[in-house]
């Protein structure tokens, strides 16, 4: 019986992400989608709003209040600096960019946390996955393809965005220790919406069409239960277990932008982010053994 409900926690962790990863790329569908008309800062703000029905029933569900309650506000309004900022670019990056190409993008993450693991948080990295970081940029250079006719300056919006977003995920490692799910996740978003609700005076916004509130409302519940199920999926099973099924984001964009948008991936594009999901798998594969090796001399002394 416990082997049975052993194989079965993995396997509900492994839907989570799944599940996550499709929900939150069927958001940014959505985000897409309403970029044409209404500006990123205005997005930000109603989809923060919204997003906040699903986080309040989360932190409800960890604790009420009490979930909230922090003595590191510096550390909130960093990683929450971090959290506008990026989402800024990347939303931006939306509106310029195939679904698909804009989350390929955004997966250099692991690629500059592992390149910052070293500066920021004093970790030993070392030439194994220095050479999976270069592989990595190579990829997103096949994506980019500088110097053709059909680079994109504007893919830089989504590679800043990673970048912010290594940053905040490394700031996340040190609070985790002290600091809740349910805090991250409803911090995070109040500031991703004040900092869209402060875009407002500058007279960008739009009035919102009566369709387009039911978009808002759906791409804010989807990305606060795609947090949700992701922050389930990081509870339930280990890190190296579930984190390479993150890139099934990749698969449901190129679905999703085909089906939605008509966006048919360039071989040159399918190529560069075979190359950036296996640079991304092969170091989450070297930390994970050294992290077994740290654990297995721990052991032994």
């Amino acid at each position: 019986m416990k082997a049975v409900l052993g194989s079965i926690t993995p396997l509900k962790g492994i839907l989570c992400l799944v599940l996550g990863g499709a929900l939150m790329t069927a958001s940014d569908s959505v985000l897409k989608w309403l970029t044409s008309d209404y500006p990123v800062g205005q997005i930000m703000f109603l989809r923060g709003i919204f997003g906040l029905i699903p986080i309040l029933i989360f932190v409800r569900q960890a604790g009420g209040v009490d979930a909230l309650i922090t003595r590191n506000y510096g550390y909130h309004i960093l990683r929450s600096s971090l959290m506008v900022g990026g989402t800024f670019l990347y939303v931006t990056g939306l509106r310029f960019l195939p679904l698909a190409d804009t989350i390929s993008i955004a997966f250099a993450g692991p690629l500059f946390i592992t390149a910052l693991a070293s500066p920021v948080l004093g970790e030993r990295v070392g030439w194994r996955r220095w050479i999976g970081v270069l592989i990595g940029f190579i990829g997103i250079l096949i994506i980019f393809r500088p110097g053709s006719a059909v680079f994109q300056w504007t893919a830089l919006f989504p590679l800043a965005a990673s970048f912010t977003g290594a940053l905040r995920d490394i700031l996340t490692r040190k609070m985790s220790v002290f600091e809740t799910s349910a805090s991250l996740l409803f911090y995070s978003t109040i500031a991703i919406a004040l900092g869209g609700l402060v875009t407002a005076p500058f007279g960008t916004w739009q009035s919102v069409v009566i369709r387009d509130w039911f978009y808002f409302l759906l791409t804010g519940l989807l990305t606060g239960v795609a947090h949700y199920m992701i922050v389930e999926a990081f509870r339930l099973c280990e890190a190296a277990l579930v984190a390479p099924f993150k890139y099934t984001s990749v698969l449901w964009a190129i679905v999703l932008g085909y089906l939605i948008f008509g966006d048919i991936p360039e071989l040159e594009t399918l190529v560069g982010v075979s190359v950036v999901i296996s640079s991304g798998l092969y170091i989450l594969h070297r930390e994970t053994r050294l992290r077994k090796h740290r654990v297995s001399k721990d052991e032994n002394r």
